[in-house]
């Protein structure tokens, strides 16, 4: 898959290419059905396969701190993308200027003079440009005039459930990690570099590997069950925390926090991934450190109940 990052990047594509434009936040079970029957319409055309994403997605730069939390960085969405039948990924820097667009100017210049897009998926309710003038009818239109088809993603149904970004995020946010994994196809889980903490965990015995989080708030808070990898080949079992750590320093910069079981290889500055298995508690607050010290032996031991781990 070639990443292309912004619309300067972008050659024109003289052959055509089958478009799909979204969020695409979590890379979830309902995108990869859209994604992999427009590989099958790509094959059919023999077009390549191109997704256009926006960073920062548009409610973040329109709600800035107050926009919902990402299920995905930008980095794990180009990794769960690349996993697809994905051709070329059009990273599309949302700013002021790309918001003032005339939706015409966006369907003339950018998908029919630059990407020369032959077949369009997008959801029925999507809006561009500037006023949120566009949308899926003028789309049609357009469709008509420039020879490309339009279509809609329609719903993907998990169990009788709609798949979208925001019902797993509510689904992270009640603690439901069996919903949220049926509707994303997988663990939900949280990739980022290994750095030094303040070492608290280690002087009360639990030592910690502390998870960079390049995000201002996230889906997930609370004391979780999980793995790790990313550690050369290893699956590391441990528990973690998700929050803003209110007994240490009741900070509102979310920290996430690994106390893996039986491992002690040094791992700072490793990119690595934690996959939340089970929901053990909310984040609380305890009155002293024995108290919160305490509280990480029961959750240990829960986490090692619902892994069936034992020591080696």
């Amino acid at each position: 898959m070639q990443l292309i990052r912004g619309i300067k990047q972008l050659q024109t594509i003289s052959q055509g290419c089958v478009l799909t434009i979204g969020n695409f936040d979590g890379v979830h079970t309902g995108h990869d059905v859209v994604i992999n029957k427009l590989a099958e319409k790509g094959k059919l055309l023999n077009l390549p396969v191109v997704v256009m994403v926006f960073e920062p997605q548009p409610l973040e730069f329109f709600l800035k701190g107050n926009a919902p939390a990402r299920l995905t960085r930008l980095r794990e969405k180009i990794g769960h993308l690349n996993q697809l039948s994905v051709d070329d990924l059009l990273m599309v820097n949302f700013n002021q200027q790309f918001a003032d667009l005339d939706p015409e100017y966006f369907i003339k210049e950018i998908l029919v003079n630059r990407l020369n897009v032959k077949y369009l998926v997008v959801g029925d309710d999507f809006h561009f440009g500037k006023s949120r003038r566009g949308n899926f009818a003028l789309l049609q239109e357009a469709g008509k005039q420039f020879d490309f088809q339009v279509t809609d993603t329609a719903s993907y149904l998990v169990k009788g459930h709609r798949v979208s970004s925001t019902q797993i995020r509510d689904a992270l946010s009640n603690g439901d990690l069996v919903k949220a994994k049926q509707m994303l196809g997988r663990d939900y889980s949280i990739c980022g570099k290994v750095i030094h903490g303040n070492q608290l965990g280690r002087e009360i015995g639990f030592p910690t590997a502390n998870i960079q989080m390049l995000r201002k708030n996230t889906a997930i808070e609370g004391v979780f069950a999980v793995t790790m990898t990313g550690l050369n080949g290893v699956e590391a079992y441990g528990v973690a925390n998700v929050g803003t750590r209110p007994t240490v320093n009741g900070g509102t910069k979310v920290i996430l926090e690994t106390h893996l079981f039986d491992f002690d290889q040094d791992i700072y500055g490793k990119q690595v991934e934690v996959h939340f298995k089970h929901k053990i508690r909310s984040e609380m607050c305890f009155e002293s450190l024995d108290d919160l010290k305490r509280q990480i032996q029961v959750d240990t031991a829960q986490a090692k109940t619902y892994m069936q781990y034992k020591n080696s």
